[in-house]
């Protein structure tokens, strides 16, 4: 897929205010730092697309981005910044968990894991959340660049086999570099071909 044009549309803290076009939406959410608007902005093209900052937990709204003019990219608020405290990360957690359970259009929610650590029971946790809603989500690791191909394949499968632990099946994995561009192919595939599914089933 190739993206030709991408354009930030809204930003907010109220689910009922997200765009109502009934088009498809492909959300990306992990815990702070993780790389998120590194990676939107890598697979859009657009280097300030989603504002990266070097300080964790810069994003509370909810971001949409119309792409091609026919889906959307959605930056979710990080969950789990500890120096937001309680209140903070409560009023987060509602913004997050009103959108992934209630947004008809969520097509996708895509949970960044940063491969160079173990699993993180924060991570398990959210993801035990959306297995147990039956929302759909697939997995990717960031920053694929910071380790070797061994160390990453170690990782990968250490995070596999803590999952297994408690899922049936694995849902879509995939590794991605910002800065070295890679997975940004098989990510744009997977997203055309939901997309493709989608106007077939219409």
């Amino acid at each position: 897929m190739e993206i030709k044009k991408a354009q930030f549309v809204i930003s907010n803290s109220d689910v009922s205010k997200c765009p109502d076009t009934g088009l498809p939406e492909y959300a990306f959410i992990g815990r702070s730092n993780v790389g998120k608007s590194s990676l939107i902005n890598m697979l859009t093209n657009r280097n300030g697309m989603a504002k990266t900052s070097a300080t964790p937990g810069k994003t509370t709204l909810i971001n949409h981005f119309i792409i091609n003019d026919s889906w959307y990219i959605v930056d979710l608020p990080g969950y789990g910044y500890a120096r937001r405290g309680n209140e903070g990360r409560e009023a987060i957690w509602r913004i997050i968990n009103a959108y992934v359970l209630k947004r008809e259009a969520m097509t996708c929610l895509f949970v960044l894991l940063d491969c160079r650590h173990e699993p993180q029971k924060i991570d398990l946790e959210f993801m035990e959340f959306l297995g147990e809603n039956g929302v759909p989500f697939a997995i990717v690791f960031t920053k694929a660049d910071k380790l070797s191909k061994g160390a990453l394949a170690r990782n990968v499968e250490a995070y596999k086999a803590r999952l297994l632990e408690s899922w049936e099946e694995l849902p879509p994995i995939f590794y991605t570099s910002s800065e070295k561009r890679q997975g940004r192919e098989e990510l744009l595939d997977y997203i055309d071909e939901i997309n493709s599914s989608l106007a077939h089933n219409d």
